[in-house]
């Protein structure tokens, strides 16, 4: 019987140390891989905003503008109610905003 549990736990042991083998395989080859793809992928851009001076203030007036064409947009559809005289708006709108923007604010930075 000591006989039968000695080859029966040494038929685990080789399955365990051959299972070890094959997962360290495994992982070699998927950093390998890894690699790889690491080298050939781009890096990832940068996605958070600049936190200067000029930053926020460049934010804020740009946000200025929006609600600008927006409270336009919305002022001439509630006084006109005609759809060629709110896309009139749109288009002048549109065509006016650089010529706002300089005039109201310094953008030689």
């Amino acid at each position: 019987m000591s006989k039968e549990r000695a080859r029966r736990r040494a038929v685990r042991e080789a399955e365990r140390q051959r299972a070890i083998r094959l997962n360290e395989r495994r992982q070699a080859r998927a950093a390998r891989r890894r690699a790889v793809l690491g080298r050939l992928t781009p890096r990832p851009v940068r996605l958070a905003r600049p936190g200067g001076l000029l930053a926020r203030r460049r934010r804020a007036q740009n946000a200025v503008v929006a609600l600008g064409f927006v409270l336009v947009q919305a002022l001439v559809w509630l006084l006109w109610g005609s759809p060629l005289v709110s896309f009139g708006a749109v288009v002048l709108s549109l065509l006016l905003i650089p010529v706002v923007v300089t005039l109201a604010f310094d953008r030689r930075i």
